[in-house]
Parts: C-alpha cells; sequence; structure tokens
C-alpha cells in the first residue's frame, strides 16, 4: 500500500485525509519536519511515498494526476510531491537537506512538499509535473485564498476533465467522431468494475478473432457479422486505452499487449477473409498476404524513420516547417490523418467492404489505400530526411542495425570485410538496394536456382550494407527494404509453387516473421534493447531465412515445399512466441517502468 505523510497545519474540515485514502494512501500525519523525515524512513523502500501539505486544495483528479501515475519516478503538483521506489533515494536526500542547518532551499517557500521539489530540481531530478489544465491544485496562504480555491474547485467539472483526458489528443478523424464520444463513457464503466486494460484488450482480441471465424464462414450473414464485430472490437480497442488514461493504470506489459494485439488482430481478420473467400471458390490467400506485407512495411517505415530521428541533434527541416504551417489550417490536419489510412479509418473501411462486398473486393481497395498512403507518407519522410540538417546519434546507428535484423551469415560478411576495403560504393542504402534489386530480378526470373543465386548476392550486400554505422540521411530506409525483400520473396515462391496450400503456408511464415520484426520494435520502444543475438541467430535473420526459402523452392517438389514452409513457419513462430512472452512477463513482474504509447502506427 502507497503511504502519504501529511505535513503542515492541519485545516478544519478539510477532505484531504479522505481523497488521499480514496486513492490507495495510507495517510500519517508529521508534526513537523523532522517528523517528516522520521515517517518516511520507516516506510518501506518497494512502497511509493508521498509527501502532501495539509492545507492542500483541489480537484481528487488533480491528486491522482500528480500522486498515481506508476510513469515517472518523481512527480508533484504544488502542495504534493511523491517518489516511486526507485525515485525514493532522490526524495529523501531532499528531505534530509531540508531539515540541515544549511539546506540551501529559498526558506520563502511556506510548503514542505513545494520546499521538497525545490531541492530535488536543485539537485537535478527529473520531476514530472503533470499538465492540469482548468484543474485546480493549491496551498492556500490564508482563508479568503483558501475560500477562492475552493469556489475555483467547484466551477470546474473533474469527472468532465477527467473523461475528456482520457481521450488520446491526437487521433484519427473516424476515431475522434465515432468511436471517443461515446467508448470514454464504456472505459469509466470498466474503471468502475474494477476492469483492467488488459483484460479489455483481450476482450478486444477476442472479439477480433470471432470475427475473422464468422467472416471464414464465406456467407454472406458471416461477412456482416465479422464487419459488425471488427468494428465492436476497434471500439474495445480504444476503450483499453481510454481506460488507462481515466485510471492511470499503465504497464510495460499492457503496452505490448496493446501493440501486438493490434497488429493480430488485424492480420487474423485478413486469414478469416481468404478462407472465407476459398469456401466461395476465390482463392484471395496472394491478396491477403500482400495487404499483409504491405501493412507490416509500412509500419516498418514508421518505426525506422522515428528511431532515425527522435533524438538527432539540428532536427529541423523546411518540410517540417511545412507541415507544421498546414497544420494551423482546420480542414488539412483531418485530410492529412484520413489519406494515410490509420487504423480507425482502416477497420472501418475493411468492416464495411466486408459486409457489403467480397473479399477480392475488400482485398483490392485496401491493397489501393495503404499503397497511395505508403507513398504519400514515404515521400515525405524522405524530403524531411534530405532537407534536414542533423546529426545521427549512435543510438540511432544501432536502433536501425537492430531494425535491419541481419543474421549470421551477414554479420559474417560484416566481419570480413576490412574497413579500408573500396570495391563497393559507400553508401549503405545504396549496397542494401543493389542486394534487394537483384534479388527480385532473380525470383521474379522464375528460375529457382537463380533466386538461390539472388539470395547468395543479397545475403552479402545485407552484410556490407551494415558494416559501417548507418547515420545517412536515408539510411532509414535500409530495414522496410529488407522486410519487403524477405516477404516479397516469400509470397512470389509460393505464388509459383502453384499447389493448394503453399500461400497459406507462406501467410503463416511471414505472420510469425513479422511477429519477430514488431517484437524488436517494442522492445526498442521501452528501452530494453533489441532480442537476444541467439534468437536472431537460431532463426537465421532475414537474409538466412530468404536463402533457405529459396533454396527450398529450388530443390524440391511443389508440395514438399509447401510442407516445409508450414514447418518453418511453426518453427519461428514457437521460437519467437516463447521468447517473447517470457521476456515482457519476466519485464512486468520485475517492475519495468511502466509505458503508454500515445502514438499510433499507421
Amino acid at each position: 500500500m502507497s503511504t502519504a505523510i501529511l505535513t503542515g497545519q492541519p485545516v478544519p474540515g478539510s477532505s484531504i485525509e479522505g481523497d488521499l485514502r480514496s486513492l490507495g494512501f495510507d495517510v500519517r500525519v508529521a508534526a513537523d519536519p523532522a517528523d517528516a523525515e522520521t515517517l518516511l524512513a520507516q516506510v518501506p523502500a518497494d512502497r511509493r511515498v508521498a509527501v502532501v501539505d495539509a492545507r492542500f486544495v483541489g480537484h481528487l483528479h488533480a491528486l491522482r494526476l500528480g500522486l498515481t501515475d506508476p510513469r515517472f519516478p518523481l512527480a508533484a503538483v504544488p502542495g504534493a510531491v511523491t517518489a516511486r521506489p526507485e525515485g525514493r533515494r532522490e526524495l529523501t536526500r531532499a528531505v534530509a537537506r531540508e531539515n540541515s542547518a544549511g539546506g540551501g532551499t529559498a526558506l520563502a517557500v511556506d510548503s514542505l512538499a513545494d520546499r521538497i521539489v525545490t531541492a530535488l530540481e536543485a539537485d537535478g531530478a527529473d520531476v514530472h509535473r503533470p499538465e492540469l489544465g482548468s484543474l485546480v491544485a493549491a496551498v492556500p496562504v490564508d482563508p479568503q485564498a483558501r475560500n477562492e480555491a475552493r469556489q475555483a474547485v467547484a466551477d470546474v467539472d473533474d469527472e468532465a476533465v477527467r473523461l475528456k483526458s482520457a481521450v488520446k489528443a491526437r487521433d484519427g478523424f473516424f476515431t475522434t467522431y465515432c468511436i471517443s464520444p461515446y467508448s470514454r463513457y464504456i472505459a469509466r464503466w470498466c474503471a468502475r468494475r474494477g476492469l483492467t486494460p488488459n483484460q479489455v484488450t483481450t476482450a478486444s482480441l477476442l472479439t477480433a478473432l470471432i470475427a475473422a471465424g464468422c467472416a471464414a464462414t464465406g456467407t454472406r450473414a458471416g461477412f456482416v457479422a465479422a464487419g459488425v464485430l471488427l468494428i465492436a472490437s476497434f471500439v474495445l480497442d480504444c476503450t483499453d486505452g481510454q481506460l488507462a488514461r481515466y485510471s492511470l493504470q499503465y504497464s510495460t506489459l499492457g503496452a505490448w499487449l496493446d501493440a501486438t494485439f493490434d497488429r493480430a488482430k488485424e492480420y487474423a481478420y485478413y486469414a478469416g477473409l481468404a478462407l472465407g473467400a476459398a469456401r466461395g471458390g476465390d482463392d484471395v490467400w496472394a491478396l491477403a498476404l500482400g495487404a499483409m506485407i504491405l501493412q507490416t512495411c509500412r509500419h516498418v517505415v514508421d518505426f525506422s524513420f522515428n528511431e532515425a530521428n527522435h533524438d538527432a541533434t539540428a532536427n529541423t527541416s523546411p518540410t517540417a516547417a511545412l507541415s507544421d504551417k498546414l497544420d494551423s489550417v482546420g480542414w488539412t490536419v483531418w485530410l492529412r490523418r484520413m489519406i494515410v489510412l490509420p487504423i480507425g479509418e482502416r477497420w472501418a473501411m475493411i468492416a464495411v467492404l466486408t459486409a457489403v462486398t467480397t473479399p477480392r473486393i475488400t482485398f483490392y481497395v485496401l491493397l489501393v489505400g495503404c499503397a497511395f498512403a505508403a507513398t504519400y507518407t514515404t515521400a515525405g519522410r524522405v524530403l524531411r530526411s534530405l532537407t534536414r540538417r542533423a546529426t545521427r546519434t549512435d543510438r540511432a546507428a544501432r536502433a536501425l542495425a537492430d531494425l535491419a535484423d541481419n543474421g549470421p551469415l551477414a554479420q559474417f560478411v560484416a566481419k570480413w570485410r576490412s574497413p579500408n576495403t573500396r570495391f563497393y560504393p559507400g553508401s549503405p542504402l545504396l549496397v542494401a538496394a543493389i542486394g534487394v534489386v537483384v534479388l527480385a530480378t532473380a525470383v521474379f526470373s522464375g528460375d529457382p536456382w537463380a533466386a538461390v543465386g539472388g539470395a547468395v548476392i543479397y545475403t552479402a550486400t545485407s552484410g556490407l550494407a551494415l558494416s559501417q554505422p548507418l547515420k545517412g540521411a536515408l539510411d532509414w530506409l535500409i530495414p522496410p527494404l529488407f522486410r519487403a525483400a524477405e516477404y516479397g520473396t516469400v509470397l512470389v515462391l509460393a505464388a509459383d509453387a502453384d499447389v493448394n496450400g503453399a500461400l497459406p503456408a507462406a501467410f503463416g511464415l511471414v505472420a510469425a516473421v513479422a511477429y519477430h520484426h514488431y517484437d524488436t520494435v517494442y522492445r526498442i520502444r521501452g528501452n530494453a534493447g533489441a532480442p537476444p543475438a541467439w534468437l536472431v541467430r537460431s532463426i537465421g535473420g532475414h537474409e538466412g531465412r530468404t536463402l533457405v526459402v529459396t533454396v527450398l523452392a529450388a530443390a524440391l517438389t511443389a508440395a514438399q515445399f509447401k510442407v516445409s514452409l508450414t514447418v518453418l513457419a511453426v518453427a519461428v513462430a514457437l521460437v519467437v512466441l516463447v521468447e517473447s512472452i517470457r521476456f515482457w512477463v519476466s519485464a512486468h513482474k520485475g517492475g519495468a517502468p511502466a509505458v503508454h504509447d500515445e502514438g499510433e502506427p499507421a
């Protein structure tokens, strides 16, 4: 249980003790600063502790934002400061300074909690101060100021502010106007019944899987039900994040589940549509796999660009300035958010098309729409990169190398290449692009052994491309290039096999590998580093898997190739899923910092 230490002169009729207890704090009262230091030392080191001025006047939600958010080691609002276990040392040191003869903190600050915050910041500690907006948090110094503060509290509906802040500040048009107006109330309903965001996330996944099952029936009634259930799944998908914001229930495991399940829901639905079409005699597995590949590559573009630039110095661009200027014109904001087909617009489109058309038409529209969105976003990021005068950091280069997913073969080539060798172009992107072009030409030639030769060259260029730091302006394009090359090779070779079941097996293999690549992104985003080296080696890296698939296609019959793709898909899925689940569950149990991702990949 968390502990709150009340300091200062008690005020008759104050609700502060009750408010703190309603937030889950065990309240203790300190007679003076020295007593507060003693009480602080008695609180177990693995508990959250807060120091709150007894004269505090404000909204309950202001206290909740300041004292219960699990993402920050240290946080404060006027009149209150809190520390999680990882911030206890700094808090203890600051309190000790306030009780020492030469603390050095301005004594003009009357509130002990505020003096502690001043001392923390003087020590260089990072104290989170939540944006309160219209919420009130104050320590009145006289009765008149107290009455004015109480009136200000009465003038603002605390619950209305809390509901509004539960909705993501920047979201798509469909989500903002068609989902959030009522999903926030579902989130509040869930909070009042003790449901957690992870439970709602799981319910969203189950709903989407049922939707995929309905689509797999191949009947018109099944397609209509699938469309309705897909929208219901998206409502729950919005609700879990709103519930997390409403009740401040953030966690590392929750962020991973939310991101992972989004991908699982969408790609499982693609498979359901393909199965439903097959029941009606229409084979659209190639379209389903193509849609998954295109969507995954779009995400990798987003991830790579963000990792390459989020901590770059001198991070300015005329293109970015133009984008900011366009954002000042209201209608362009919504238009630009809609044309990139974010998850809300995309799922709404898929749901409607499923209900009123056929799976083939659904995939055609999805592929065209996502291709346009991918062209638009990638072109804009290329322009920003070319016009941006920025210096890439070592961390960004490392993140791009991890996203590239080079395996043991490419790593051997990178180590073999001498730093003084000049027999190939110096640009990593150019080297990678040459390898991808050679591989694509060989795969599309129709000669299976030519594809093997192309994969060998692709393996060599992959190693050469990453034999130097990826700090070029456009080097963030290398990971999506590798994704397109690997996934596209599997698609083309499975389609060329022309045997029943080859494309579904290829869909399973790409889905398993894509999960590994998404998992890499989520680990990097959570500052947990890339997956362990043994995992990358055991599943071969992108170049190793590409080479293996081409060899299997050349050496085996079509039926044997289908079986080998199935076995490979199961093996990769088992390895990456077991390691991923082990890692995230252990990170959650080990007290990893809570995470909540406000971003939304397209």
